[in-house]
Formats: structure tokens, C-alpha cells, sequence
């Protein structure tokens, strides 16, 4: 993962000549914007933390996370959030020594794992702290413990998701998680932000996996999860998962794994979303349920199939499933009126699955604006709050003057409802930061609105507390509070992040 880019530069994307006409044709895309290389402020004095760097290629590294607005603020020549250095511990003990340096001389702490946040969950507040520091866990990168016997395997924190995999394949396991930050996320950023993989019908959500965890916090260590259920209280590993730093630095995890298999992946044919909803609802309360069930509006589907990425559905709708053998859900989507198009769609989008992030920075590359929303709400409600957001998106970007293309699709099914993942392009104004959020500000009022939540996966970081504090409520905000002064007395980890 390079600073500001997605990924490996050698599978950076090109734009084709045509889709390039398109932007501009469609949405008044005029061409590139001027890019500045970022200027690193003057680095503040830090204390002797475990493996320090202080190098600027490291603070540049660690500067920020994978939000557009990250994205443009860096392309403008600023990186305000940047750390003073990097610590990089090599145990959960040097991992308590940060903390306790960090309180004692008031250094605010950013755990860093991919570093692949779209939320702004890397951004910490400086005011108030003597300086910054990156708390980069890749030093922990071992596997303690596989238990066959129980299915679970112990990983530290720092560990990415193709080693996970790796290791857990040598011995004919799984962890069964592959979201689309895969590639360069940690077992401890999936846990820290409740993440959702593309098979989580299948395998569930990665908070699901987390059988028990151990913490590094400022009051000391946690250590939770001892059985498969308890009902010795509530649940505190639930406090620690989704926390995004703020409650602890997670240093080690268990999990729980399944034996390697393979699915079978199709596509469907649906003639609108209307249509697809009742079908993967259908599938989602009553079965069978594929591990992969992904349905597309109209509009994504028909830019999928014009820019190669996915097929065409005959102006309707495609869904994508991927299945186990004693799962096939073919009898039920042919009985909710889906047309089978074959395997090759759904083997198309699997091949494609990491492509999207190295595509958003081709498109802020040719001048557009290129960003994402996502939400999740009951069945009952999950029409209007599609229909709701996706109308504040286009609203609020028409209304700047640069009307938009949004796309959405529902990637992860319950028996009680869904997510919607909305996909926003369009050409940039004089000030892009300052356009998404009149946007983002749009959604987030929708979807709080419309009685859903405001992220499914992406989590809270500093983009969302505003929603996230309406969300909870005034209760549940002071409970937060409390318990962020039990484990973090120093309120040195994460500050600005996640609390409302």
C-alpha cells in the first residue's frame, strides 16, 4: 500500500478512451485536476516508544487513511493529520509501554493496521496533545495457536488477511473473510470496525469469527472469551469490537475457522431492483442461502456491463451468488422470476472483486469525484431508504452543479434486512472536499431519517459521529464516555475518533 494510492502500483487502472468520452459526455468530467505533492509539517518531539521512526517516508505512510477526502487532501498539497512518528512494538507488552509513555508525556495514539479506513478513522485530533503518534501493528504478524478440535485459530492483531488465509490453508482451514480491503487489511482493523466480507452470508460477519481477543488498553490488559456463549454478563468482548482504537489497541484474536471449500458462483437476471429485493429476501428468511448474495440496481448493472465488469441483465437487475453444493438457491430465484445467465457473470465480478479501489484513484485521476455510502436497514424499510439516499446524493451534487451517476447494490443479507452500498461519480468541483461532504451530510441526514443505520462495515471513524450520536442517542453516548474513561484514563488513544 503506497502513500494516498490503493494498493500494488503495478495493477494500477487506465481508464479506456470510451469510458474516459463517457465522464465527460454523461457528467461534464472536463479532465485531470492539478496534483501537489504533500508537504509534511514539522514533526513535534516524541517520547522513546518501542521501535520509533521518525523518518518522513514513514509519517507520509501513515499520514492518513483511504477516504476520498484523504484521497483530494493529500492530491492538494496538505497532510494536517500526519503523525510526529511511527512506533511499531513487537509484543503486546511493548504494545502497554506505548500507552503508558504516550499518557505520562499526552501523546495521542493512532493504532495503524492496513491503514485502509474510509471513514477518516486515522485522522485523530492534535489539539490538546503534545504530538501524534502511528501505532503500526505489523510487528505482530504471528499464529499462536490452531485448534482443530474446536475450529478456532489464535492470531496477533497485525497479521493481513492474504497471510490469515495462507496460514489457515496449510492446514485445510479457512477464516472465510474476503472484504473488499482484503488484500491489505489486518485481522485486528476487521475487528476494530466490525467489518463484513463478501461471503458473509456464509461465513457471517467478522465479528461473528471473534471467539476471544486480548487488548492493550491504558488501565491495562483485557483479556475476553473463554467459552463458545456465556452468560456471565454482558458480553465486553462487544466493547472492543467496532471500537476503532478509541477502547483498546487489540493485539491478539481468536477466531473461528472452517474447512476450505469451494463455490460455485452464477448470475441472475432480475427485470428490476424492486423484483431482485423480494428474491434475495426470499432466500435470506426461508433458504437455501448462498455464502455470496449480491444484487445491483439498474444503473450499476448497465455501467457494469458497458465498462466490462459485469454483464448484461437485459436492462434489469443482476445478482451474483456464489454457492455450496448443498446450497444451491437456482429453484428459487427461477421462482421469483430470475433468469439464469450462467457462470460466467458470477465468475466475472469474483475475478474483478479487488479492481474497484485501484479504479477510484483512475477516476479522481481523469477529474471525477468518486466516493461511496453505505447503510443497512429492516426489509420493511430498506425501499424508501434506497429510495431516500439515493435522491439526497443526487440532489445535493445536482444542486452544486455536478449532477451525478449513483449506483447501488445490496451485498449482505439478513433474516431481517440488508445492506445498501451506494457508489457516487461525478465531475469535481473548484473544491471536492467541501462537495462530498455537502453530499455526505445529505446522505447521513437520509439514512438517520429513514430509521437505518449509518454504516453496516465501514464504521464510524470521524465522518460519521454526527449520525452515529443521533443513532445511539444521548444515553448511549454517555455510556461510551464512561467507559472510555475506565480504559483510556489518559484519553490518548484515538481521540476525535468514533466518541460523539
Amino acid at each position: 500500500m503506497t502513500a494516498f494510492r490503493w494498493g500494488d502500483p503495478a495493477d494500477a487502472v487506465t481508464l479506456p478512451s470510451a469510458v474516459r468520452d463517457l465522464l465527460a459526455a454523461a457528467l461534464g468530467v472536463t479532465g485531470p485536476r492539478p496534483v501537489t505533492d504533500p508537504v509534511l509539517p514539522a514533526p513535534a518531539p516524541l517520547p522513546p516508544f518501542p521501535g520509533l521512526d521518525v523518518s518522513p517516508e514513514a509519517r507520509l505512510r501513515h499520514a492518513a487513511g483511504m477516504s476520498t477526502q484523504d484521497l483530494l487532501t493529500a492530491r492538494g498539497g496538505a497532510v494536517p493529520d500526519a503523525p510526529d512518528g511511527v512506533t511499531r512494538p513487537a509484543s503486546h507488552d511493548e504494545v502497554l509501554e506505548v500507552l503508558r509513555l504516550a499518557t505520562e508525556h499526552r501523546v495521542a495514539v493512532v493504532p495503524h493496521g492496513g491503514r485502509t479506513s474510509v471513514v477518516g478513522g486515522l485522522r485523530a485530533v492534535r489539539d490538546g496533545y503534545t504530538a501524534v503518534v502511528a501505532l503500526d501493528l505489523s510487528g505482530l504478524d504471528r499464529l499462536l495457536r490452531l485448534d482443530p478440535i474446536s475450529r478456532t485459530a489464535t492470531f496477533e492483531a497485525g497479521v493481513p488477511g492474504p497471510r490469515v488465509e495462507e496460514l489457515l490453508a496449510a492446514e485445510g482451514f479457512t477464516l472465510g473473510h474476503f472484504p473488499q480491503s482484503f488484500q491489505y487489511a489486518t485481522l485486528g482493523g476487521f475487528a476494530a470496525t466490525r467489518s463484513s466480507g463478501q461471503a458473509s452470508a456464509g461465513y457471517g460477519r467478522f465479528d461473528q469469527m471473534v471467539v476471544a481477543l486480548r487488548a492493550a488498553t491504558g488501565a491495562g490488559t483485557l483479556e475476553l472469551g473463554r467459552a463458545p456463549q456465556s452468560a456471565a454478563g454482558p458480553d465486553l468482548r462487544q466493547l472492543l469490537l467496532g471500537s476503532e482504537g478509541a477502547f483498546g489497541v487489540l493485539t491478539e484474536l481468536t477466531v473461528r475457522i472452517r474447512p476450505r471449500r469451494e463455490l460455485t458462483y452464477a448470475g441472475w437476471a432480475f427485470p428490476s431492483f424492486e423484483a431482485g429485493m423480494r428474491a434475495v429476501r426470499a432466500l435470506a428468511q426461508d433458504g437455501p442461502l448462498p455464502a455470496v448474495l449480491r444484487l445491483s440496481d439498474e444503473a450499476e448493472t448497465a455501467i457494469n456491463a458497458a465498462t466490462g465488469s459485469g454483464a448484461e441483465a437485459a436492462g434489469g437487475c443482476l445478482a451474483v451468488v456464489g454457492h455450496f453444493p448443498e446450497a444451491d438457491p437456482s429453484g428459487r430465484l427461477a421462482q421469483y422470476g430470475g433468469e439464469p445467465l450462467g457462470e460466467e457473470p458470477g465468475q466475472v465480478w469474483a475475478a474483478g472483486r479487488f479492481r474497484a479501489p485501484y479504479l477510484r484513484d483512475a477516476l479522481l485521476d481523469a477529474g471525477a469525484l468518486a466516493e461511496t455510502a453505505e447503510t443497512a436497514a429492516f426489509w420493511d424499510r430498506l425501499p424508501q431508504t434506497y429510495t431516500a439516499v439515493r435522491d439526497s446524493l443526487t440532489g445535493a451534487l445536482s444542486e452544486a452543479g455536478t449532477p451525478p451517476l449513483v449506483m447501488c447494490h445490496i451485498s449482505h443479507v439478513y433474516e431481517t434486512g440488508a445492506s445498501l452500498y451506494f457508489t457516487v461519480v461525478a465531475a469535481q468541483a473548484q473544491d471536492p472536499v467541501a462537495q462530498w461532504w455537502r453530499a455526505k451530510a445529505a446522505a447521513g441526514e437520509a439514512i438517520v431519517a429513514s430509521g437505518a443505520t449509518i454504516s453496516h462495515h465501514h464504521g464510524v471513524g470521524r465522518d460519521h459521529r454526527p449520525w452515529y450520536a443521533q443513532e445511539i442517542g444521548p444515553v448511549g453516548t454517555a455510556v461510551l464516555h464512561a467507559v472510555k474513561r475506565a480504559v483510556d484514563p489518559g484519553n490518548v488513544l484515538n481521540p476525535g475518533i468514533l466518541l460523539p
